[in-house]
């Protein structure tokens, strides 16, 4: 096989792999009922390591990160937080108004 076509090939076989579960998946889902105690508790370590890992982002950033002032993380996550709440839920607006915060403490501490 060409060394052109091996990439391809790995991709294929990858994507399939992945829809096969995603398929299984969504299969089994009409089956398993939401609101049993079993779900209920792989939603709340769900979430729980949602939240371990942003706070982890915060207080020990690795990479790019960490070249970010502690406060200026800390500020941007309170403004992603109230923003979240201010716009009724909204993530994504939530996680815009922390980015652009970011952005702009960065860019206002490295000098305009």
């Amino acid at each position: 096989m060409s060394s052109v076509l091996l990439p391809w090939l790995f991709l294929l076989v990858g994507a399939v792999a992945t829809y096969i579960w995603r398929g299984l998946g969504v299969m089994l889902s009409a089956r398993i009922n939401g609101d049993s105690p079993i779900m209920r508790w792989v939603a709340a370590v769900a979430y729980a390591m949602l939240a371990g890992l942003i706070i982890r982002m915060i207080l020990l950033p690795a990479g790019s990160l960490a070249t970010i002032s502690p406060i200026d993380r800390l500020g941007a996550a309170a403004v992603t937080v109230v923003a979240y709440f201010v716009t009724r839920r909204s993530i994504v607006l939530g996680v815009a108004a922390g980015a652009a915060t970011l952005i702009l403490l960065l860019y206002l501490r490295n000098g305009a």
